[in-house]
């Protein structure tokens, strides 16, 4: 029998070979592929982060100690300890005050240095270098250079005053005035990450916006004021958020240049955690104390979240 179509009849279009099964295959197989890449990092994520937190998070439930081998289950009795302990609420606020007295100029003077590099002075790279290169040093190079500036005999803070005719200052004798010293060492090493930032958000700035200001009149401040500086504020937003979180958990060169003292005054959350843990041998009171300040980080973070949103 003939299966030949009539004469004038079109042929039945042919269809094409069906491609459905191979395409889950080829996507199993990439999920698969890509599950491999993955998986190192997921074992170095879940040894080195994850399982450390959670075993925190145990220890601050027990009196486990250095001088101890066997701990004991004591409950919420460390974090109990904790919130009535006043040398807690000290240290965090100086946390706190460090947090506001530092934040605050190394945004405005990263902006500032931003500008005046941004404006066209001569020798772009001298500038560049000299803002950024105090970013690149260690922290013990830093503290050891200011450790020389705060000398209060033969240092140049105490040679300049004494030359105009005032009395020699201990920056980091006199509690009233040790954590101004701390601050003003941070802003001079980290303030070049936020110029940095600044500078380039100022690169990516559309040039129209400034012509068409000047087009109509406005001098360099008014479009300065209305023009530039509206344009950085993401950034602005962005640098704030770092420089905070970055604050809250300074530790390193106020326990190499003060190690909290004079009498506490600058001794941060950070340093109290250390020294009731590896000191004073108290491993659980120090974790508890530890994830108290670690859940008063993830309420400024959501805070900030929700604050930059809004305003965005």
């Amino acid at each position: 029998m003939s299966t030949t179509a009539p004469a004038g009849t079109a042929a039945p279009p042919q269809q094409p070979p069906s491609t459905t099964p191979a395409a889950p295959r080829r996507r199993r197989s990439l999920t698969r592929g890509g599950g491999l890449f993955v998986l190192p990092f997921l074992v170095l994520f879940a040894l080195f982060l994850v399982w450390p937190v959670v075993q925190g998070l145990w220890m601050s439930l027990t009196d486990a100690s250095l001088s101890l081998r066997d701990t004991e289950f004591v409950g919420f009795a460390n974090y109990t300890e904790a919130f009535g302990d006043p040398d807690v609420w000290s240290s965090l606020g100086n946390t706190v005050f460090f947090t506001v007295i530092s934040c605050v100029p190394l945004v405005l003077v990263a902006l500032a240095m931003a500008l005046l590099v941004h404006s066209g002075l001569a020798g772009q790279w001298v500038w560049r270098l000299a803002y950024f290169a105090p970013y690149l040093l260690p922290v013990t190079v830093v503290t050891l250079i200011w450790t020389w500036l705060y000398q209060p005999d033969i240092g140049l803070g105490n040679q300049l005053l004494t030359s105009l005719g005032m009395e020699p200052v201990g920056w980091l004798s006199d509690e009233s005035v040790a954590m101004w010293s701390v601050a003003a060492l941070t802003v001079w090493w980290t303030v070049g990450f936020n110029f940095l930032l600044y500078l380039a958000a100022l690169q990516s700035l559309p040039v129209t916006y400034d012509e068409a200001a000047a087009l109509d009149g406005a001098g360099a401040w008014r479009r300065l004021w209305s023009v530039t500086l509206p344009q950085l504020r993401h950034t602005t937003v962005l640098v704030a958020m770092l420089q905070v979180l970055a604050s809250l958990k300074v530790f390193d060169q106020i326990y190499i240049l003060t190690k909290g003292g004079p009498n506490g005054s600058t001794r941060p959350i950070l340093e109290y955690v250390y020294d009731v843990g590896f000191t004073g041998y108290r491993l659980g009171y120090a974790s508890a104390v530890s994830y108290i300040f670690f859940a008063i980080v993830i309420v400024v973070s959501v805070m900030q979240l929700r604050l930059f949103r809004q305003e965005g």
